[in-house]
């Protein structure tokens, strides 16, 4: 385990629980309200970032091992992720938040990772330069909360 580690995944954890906190204050009409960045409601935003922190996982667990991703395209990250907004548009509050909070679990991984862990890099997206581990953590784990859960507050005026 390295500090860097340890301090990435506390930065994680925080951006969980804000996450957390901005959906138990949801009411049901927020909760169906579309977003204008994803073009989704915002109960379905939310399960996606929710899901997205166990694959986002499973790239920072493949990368920090040596090994390298599978190709991977932006066409197939939009068509992966248009059907899941299809497959959870009924998504609920309770099976969201359950899901975030079992999900989020990744911080247990990064809080692990040692500096030279972090520092390993591969092609996440084909076309992309590579990343390191430090930064798919930063730009991908974190960011992805930062950037649905903005969108989410914008759509409901919090």
């Amino acid at each position: 385990m390295g500090a860097k580690g340890e301090a990435l995944a506390k930065q994680f954890e925080g951006k969980v629980q804000e996450a957390t906190t901005v959906v138990e204050k949801l009411s049901d009409a927020d909760w169906r309200k579309t977003t204008s960045a994803e073009k989704w409601s915002v109960g379905v935003v939310a399960h996606h970032v929710a899901t997205g922190h166990e694959g986002i996982a499973g790239i920072i667990k493949t990368v920090s091992g040596g090994q390298s991703m599978p190709h991977f395209t932006m066409d197939m990250l939009h068509a992966m992720n248009a059907q899941h907004a299809q497959e959870h548009a009924n998504c609920t509050k309770a099976e969201t938040l359950a899901l975030h909070k079992k999900n989020a679990a990744a911080a247990a991984l990064v809080g692990g990772l040692s500096d030279a862990e972090l520092a390993k890099s591969s092609t996440v997206l084909a076309g992309m330069p590579p990343m390191s581990v430090e930064q798919i953590v930063n730009g991908i784990l974190i960011n992805h909360i930062d950037e649905h859960f903005g969108s989410i507050r914008s759509t409901v005026g919090r």
